[in-house]
């Protein structure tokens, strides 16, 4: 199994950062053909080989992802989509 975290900072209002959150699990799910659902303000993530979260905090934002074997050639492309979306909707790393 091969994992991929990003972390990053919001820098803006906990709302909108969930609006972000949901964005980028829309365009990953359009994608990789991922279902979602919120439980609080971590939003979950799964389907059969790839399973993970977006943790929406006050100041940052954390995205985990688990990948299964037969993915885990996909991980470099995941990480870079991830770190693009977050990029557009949360700004880049400074």
């Amino acid at each position: 199994m091969s994992e991929i975290r990003v972390c990053r900072p919001h820098g803006t209002t906990l709302k909108h950062a969930r609006k972000g959150a949901e964005h980028i699990a829309e365009e990953l799910g359009e994608e990789f053909g991922l279902d979602h659902a919120w439980e609080g303000n971590t939003l979950r993530f799964k389907r059969m080989g790839v399973s993970g979260y977006i943790e929406v905090g006050k100041k940052d934002v954390e995205i985990e992802v688990k990948l299964g074997f037969l993915l885990m050639a996909l991980g470099p492309r995941i990480e870079h989509e991830i770190n693009r979306f977050c990029d557009e909707n949360f700004g880049p790393v400074t």
